[in-house]
C-alpha cells in the first residue's frame, strides 16, 4: 500500500465530481486526509464520506469572502472550473469576469490563504489543474484560455517564492477529459462548427491530438497525486501536458 502522503491534510476545489473527486481519490489512498471543496453541498459531503475527509461547501465565486480566508492544509488542489463557448464579439463580459474570478483570483486567493501554514511547517504542495488551454489557444474560448494561461503565470510566481520555504508549485495540462464539464460543451460546439454533436469528437475536440480519446480522470489524479508527493521536491514551476500529444504540434 502507497502511504505517501500519511499525515498531510489536502484541499480540492471542485472536488465534488470529475477530475476533482479523483484527484481526492487518488489523495486519500496515499494516507492523505482530504477536504473536498465545492458548491455541490450533497456531492462535497458524499465524497468526504466515501473517503473519510470532510466537506467544505463553498462558492468560491463570492471572492470577498476568500480573502481573509486562513487554511492550514499542506496539500491545495486547484480544479474549480467552468465553461462557456461564443466567438469574443458575442460573449458576455459578465460571464468572462465570472470565469477569471472563479478560475484565476480565487485560486489566488487560496494560494495566498494556505501559503502562511505551508511557510511554517516547510512543505506544501500547490497543484493548480491547468489545461492545454493554457498553453494553445482555441477559437470561442477566450475567457477559459486567458483564465489558464494566467493560472499558469500564478503557478510560476509561486513556485519561485515558495521554493525556499519548502513549498512547490506546479501545472498539469490535460487537453480534453472525461468529465461533465467536457460533455456539456457539445451542444455549444456543434452549433458553433455547424456539425451534429456526434461528430465533435473527432472533428473539434481531438482533432489536435495524436492519441485519439479523452483524457480519463484518473490519469490526471495520478499525477496530482505524485506532485504531492515528497518524490517530487525538486519540480516547480513546471507545466505538465497530458494531451495526447497536442501541444507538440
Amino acid at each position: 500500500m502507497d502511504n505517501s502522503l500519511n499525515g498531510r491534510k489536502a484541499l480540492v476545489t471542485g472536488g465534488a465530481s470529475g477530475i476533482g473527486a479523483a484527484c481526492a481519490r487518488a489523495l486519500a489512498a496515499r494516507g492523505a486526509k482530504v477536504v473536498v471543496a465545492d458548491v455541490d453541498a450533497s456531492g462535497a459531503a458524499a465524497l468526504a464520506d466515501e473517503l473519510g475527509g470532510t466537506a467544505w461547501t463553498v462558492d468560491l465565486l463570492d471572492v470577498d469572502s476568500l480573502a481573509a480566508l486562513s487554511l492550514d492544509c499542506d496539500i491545495l488542489i486547484n480544479n474549480a472550473g467552468i465553461q462557456k463557448v461564443a466567438p469574443i464579439e458575442e460573449f458576455d463580459p459578465a460571464e468572462f469576469r465570472r470565469i477569471l474570478a472563479l478560475m484565476l483570483e480565487a485560486p489566488f486567493l487560496l494560494v495566498r490563504a494556505a501559503l502562511p501554514h505551508m511557510y511554517a511547517n516547510g512543505f506544501g504542495r500547490i497543484i493548480n489543474v491547468s489545461s492545454v488551454h493554457g498553453l494553445r489557444a482555441s477559437a470561442y474560448k477566450s475567457a477559459y484560455v486567458s483564465a489558464k494561461h494566467g493560472l499558469e503565470g500564478l503557478s510560476k510566481v509561486t513556485a519561485l517564492e515558495g521554493g525556499e520555504h519548502g513549498v512547490t508549485s506546479n501545472c498539469i495540462n490535460p487537453g480534453y477529459v472525461r468529465t461533465p464539464l467536457v460533455e456539456r460543451q457539445i451542444a455549444d460546439q456543434a452549433r458553433l462548427h455547424g456539425i451534429p454533436e456526434a461528430e465533435v469528437l473527432a472533428k473539434v475536440m481531438l482533432t489536435e491530438s495524436a492519441v485519439k480519446r479523452l483524457v480519463e480522470p484518473s490519469e490526471v489524479a495520478s499525477l496530482a497525486a505524485w506532485l504531492a508527493s515528497d518524490d517530487a521536491g525538486m519540480v516547480t514551476g513546471a507545466s505538465y501536458t497530458m494531451d495526447g500529444g497536442w501541444s507538440a504540434r
